[in-house]
């Protein structure tokens, strides 16, 4: 019998699969639903930085009452807190599968102070799940890249709890960025996060929001970048996310040197217990193979294991299109 159990920054999982932080994480209900089907980790909805922020700008006491808006502004924080401990604790209690706290944060202000709180409550790690968008002409790249390193600094000065960060693709040098995640206390990284993404609607000329659910083709933006930071970056464990919707997708992401994988879209598209259909998949590939643990197979395919890295670096279509003729 295969045995999927692997370890993913510094936690124990039965199995390889993580549900990404979603509104399928949002409920305790629901959290006991996808450990019943076999997930190994679950990352709890965000707490948004940005949220908090809004509702507390929202609360107008008029002129000349600063500390009763102190007061409001200091319960808003504290019971948007509050609620997600509660989740935490509640998530803890109903399942025995690792609970990951998340964060949607853009700085690292003064909301770090709660990530000790996370822990307290009982979040087996932490995500930081870190946005923003580089638009600024007049502010030196080095700005945007460093931010990241900030958080996770004053994050790693709260916690002792792993933290894993959740990072886009738009680098200039990915690799350079894992690498100093992971001297400044990363346990992991996930690639990538899926971000809000405009769109237009030609008809009426408003301005609304593109796909938001990822289709399995999307697995080539996080494939490429596993199979080489996965040989480059030690001490640094890797969740791919994006464009898992099967086992085999799953399969890809561990050959190229993922720890552990994330899915989203194709639960919401199925249902949570399809992760029964991935998992299945997955043990039948293995079984076919004669690979009787994930140990056996993981980075076989990464960059550095292939006889023709450059495979991984390959950046233009000149050699498939040569062919077609």
């Amino acid at each position: 019998m295969v045995d999927l159990s692997v370890k993913y920054a510094g936690l124990d999982l039965k199995s390889p699969l993580v549900v990404s932080s979603s509104g399928l994480t949002s409920s305790v209900n629901r959290i006991k639903k996808i450990a019943r089907a076999g997930a190994g980790a679950v990352v709890l909805k965000s707490l948004f930085e940005e949220q908090i922020e809004y509702e507390i700008g929202q609360m107008e006491t008029g002129d000349g009452y600063p500390e009763a808006a102190d007061y409001l502004k200091a319960y808003a924080r504290e019971n948007s807190v509050s609620n997600y401990l509660q989740l935490i604790r509640d998530a803890k209690d109903a399942v025995n599968i690792p609970v990951i706290a998340s964060v949607n944060c853009y700085s690292s202000d003064e909301w770090t102070d709660f990530t000790a709180k996370m822990e307290e409550a009982g979040a087996d790690a932490l995500e930081l799940n870190i946005y923003f968008i580089a638009n600024d002409k007049h502010k030196d790249p080095r700005e945007y890249e460093q931010a990241y390193l900030n958080i996770v600094e004053e994050v790693k000065k709260k916690v002792t709890i792993p933290v894993i960060i959740k990072l886009g693709m738009h680098f200039t040098n990915l690799s350079w960025m894992a690498e100093q995640l992971s001297i400044r206390g990363a346990s992991g990284i996930v690639l990538f996060n899926r971000f809000y993404a405009p769109d237009i609607n030609t008809d009426d000329f408003t301005m609304g929001a593109s796909a938001v659910l990822s289709t399995p083709a999307e697995i080539r933006n996080s494939l490429r970048w596993v199979g080489i930071i996965s040989s480059e970056v030690d001490k640094l464990d890797i969740a791919a996310s994006t464009g898992v919707h099967n086992g085999l997708g799953a399969v890809k992401q561990i050959l190229a040197g993922a720890e552990a994988v994330q899915v989203c879209s194709v639960l919401y598209r199925n249902g949570v217990e399809y992760l029964r259909n991935i998992i299945a998949e997955l043990k039948n590939w293995m079984e076919k193979k004669q690979y009787q643990s994930i140990s056996e197979f993981k980075g076989k395919m990464n960059y550095s294991s292939i006889k023709d890295p450059a495979i991984y670096e390959r950046a233009q279509f000149i050699k498939y299109f040569s062919k077609l003729h």
